[in-house]
């Protein structure tokens, strides 16, 4: 299917894409009063079934970003959940997606504020394309850029005027032979990747920023510090992180919706415990994958599922046509 055929929610109807205009003066554009979710969706082959992860939580920040903006979303987490899985059957999905609501100031007018000027929602579900390919790991750099102070702009928030902060930093780490930006907080302190946050691993601890070195409140995030302490026995701390610790840790690794957990194997050069992924990363990296993709009863209620389950006879009859 062409992007311009493509079903998607825009400003309460179901359109195409090619028909979802947003105009040159769009106070959005010009000024960067919008917020963004990125919501992924895992298909199973086998299964023939589309997991959404943590659906409603990501609307439930989205929600959170949008009040900033001073924007109230009439449309509950539940609703416009509910918009992403008839999006994923309009459209046949069956493969990886992902997913990404927007809501924008869509005044088409001049003028900085955020008072009185109208918006639209919109969400759009399409095939996944992989952000970053870390099978291998990722050589990072620190970068010169910092991390956006809560006092400047909410970084807490997915809003999208403070993204040129982390298009910044990547582009100079890819241009410079990286693969990916750490940044800085505005005192030195590790903050998070460009687009994903950062653990360190030390003495089988996992250690990472808190919400107050100006980080986005991931949920990958959150997920992987539950699944490390219920599923692997290991202690969590949210600490303020130097810069010197991250080249003395065992391991380290990003976590973000689009790379899932990404293991961190160089830093400036040095590399992280032996080079290689290491053996907590890769159990989470496994352990992720598994409730992500449905298999683990427990997490259930972290997946959304898009397509109705076929029935057991069904099945079986169509083994039976098929033999």
């Amino acid at each position: 299917m062409e992007l311009a055929d493509l079903q998607i929610y825009h400003n309460g109807k179901y359109v195409r894409y090619g028909d979802a205009k947003v105009g040159l003066l769009t106070h959005g554009l010009n000024y960067g009063t919008g917020c963004f979710e990125g919501i992924r969706g895992y298909w199973s082959a086998g299964e023939g079934q589309l997991y959404i992860f943590r659906l409603r939580e990501h609307f439930e920040r989205l929600h959170r970003s949008a009040k900033l903006l001073l924007i109230d979303l009439e449309e509950t987490a539940a609703q416009l959940s509910a918009h992403v899985v008839e999006l994923v059957r309009r459209n046949d999905l069956r493969r990886d997606v992902y997913i990404r609501p927007i809501v924008f100031k869509s005044a088409e007018e001049i003028g900085v504020r955020l008072h009185g000027v109208e918006f639209d929602l919109s969400i759009v579900a399409l095939p996944h394309k992989a952000y970053l390919d870390a099978s291998k790991g990722l050589r990072t750099c620190i970068s010169s850029w910092r991390r956006v102070d809560d006092n400047s702009a909410p970084a807490r928030a997915k809003l999208t005027g403070i993204y040129v902060s982390s298009a910044l930093a990547k582009t100079d780490a890819i241009k410079s032979g990286f693969d990916e930006a750490i940044l800085l907080t505005a005192d030195g302190h590790v903050a998070e990747g460009s687009a994903e946050n950062i653990f360190v691993v030390r003495d089988r601890m996992l250690v990472t920023p808190p919400v107050t070195d100006n980080i986005l409140e991931g949920i990958t995030r959150a997920s992987i510090m539950e699944l490390a302490q219920a599923e692997l026995g290991l202690t969590v701390v949210e600490r303020s992180i130097d810069r010197s610790e991250v080249y003395q840790a065992d391991e380290v690794f990003f976590t973000g919706t689009a790379v899932n957990v990404a293991p961190v194997v160089e830093v400036d050069h040095r590399p992280i415990g032996d080079g290689s992924v290491g053996k907590v990363t890769a159990a989470l990296m496994r352990l992720y994958d598994d409730v992500t993709m449905g298999r683990l009863s427990q997490y259930r209620r972290w997946v959304t599922t898009c397509f109705p389950v076929a029935k057991a006879s069904s099945i079986k009859g169509s083994q039976a046509a098929a033999s």
